[in-house]
């Protein structure tokens, strides 16, 4: 199944690096006309050139864009479907990070945190809905393996991963329940090597570096899972593994259940960084 994008619009949010840029170059090589957002101006201009140059009669709109912002993302959906048409894809892919204890972890950054990567999504979702039900497009939610598993220090993370990949199974089901033509997809990357680590915010101490444990881990390219994500839209998946790491993952939380638990919580012992 192609996913038919060749001189429609396609969406990306959180495009100016890691997997969000990836995504759009990629786009840009298959003719889709590019929607791409961030709240970080110059990393998108740096995507914009990396897209022109890989597709020269691409189109790439930019947008500076707080996908926390409710009122923005539905303004944003009007703009890019008058400007460019209803999309025919859709990638709520935005995300940061937050590491610490939930003792430790203040509440402005959780706040901060579920703003962006379980509101940002949702507010997405529901934004480009009904251009997506025009279009018969692909809806496209970044969850994580921590979406699959909870380990410690990532407690507000995980918390809107589950609620993205809950959400967005939920709607999945909808779309089929009424028969409407919406592919909905929930990914879930395992370590990719984007920037997250390195702007995430920590509050934890004596744990050593934990930038350099991610890179260390992050075995995967933002090219590659790029390409393992638009396969999974291409074959129909509702569930989109990104990494070796995300299908062994996946696999380990289907067959221990809840005693994961335990053997994450004495791993993570005198790390405090699981990876």
């Amino acid at each position: 199944m192609s996913l038919g994008v060749q001189g429609r619009p396609a969406v990306v949010t959180g495009a100016a690096s890691g997997i969000g840029r990836a995504l759009a170059v990629e786009l840009s090589r298959r003719g889709a006309h590019l929607a791409l957002s961030d709240i970080d101006v110059a990393g998108l201009e740096d995507t914009a050139r990396a897209c022109r140059g890989a597709a020269r009669s691409a189109l790439v709109e930019l947008y500076e864009l707080d996908v926390s912002d409710r009122a923005a993302v539905v303004q944003h959906a009007r703009e890019v479907a008058d400007a460019l048409g209803p999309p025919a894809l859709v990638i709520n892919n935005a995300g940061v990070a937050v590491a610490g204890s939930v003792a430790d972890t203040p509440f402005e950054d959780i706040d901060w945190l579920l703003g962006i990567n379980l509101l940002g999504v949702i507010n997405g979702s529901k934004a480009f809905l009904p251009h997506l039900v025009v279009s018969a497009g692909h809806l496209v939610n970044i969850s994580s393996v921590f979406g699959l598993v909870a380990p410690p220090y990532q407690s507000a993370y995980s918390t809107a991963k589950f609620g993205v990949r809950a959400f967005t199974e939920s709607l999945r089901q909808e779309m089929l329940v009424a028969g409407l033509p919406v592919g909905v997809h929930c990914v879930h990357p395992g370590g990719v090597r984007t920037s997250i680590a390195a702007n995430a915010r920590y509050h934890i101490t004596g744990a050593g570096d934990p930038v350099s444990t991610f890179d260390r881990v992050a075995r995967t390219t933002p090219e590659k899972a790029a390409g393992v994500i638009l396969r999974g839209v291409e074959r129909g998946r509702a569930r989109i593994l990104v990494g070796a790491d995300a299908h062994l993952i996946e696999l380990a939380s289907r067959l221990l259940g809840p005693g994961y638990m335990g053997i994450v919580a004495r791993a993570a012992r005198g790390s405090r960084w699981p990876g």
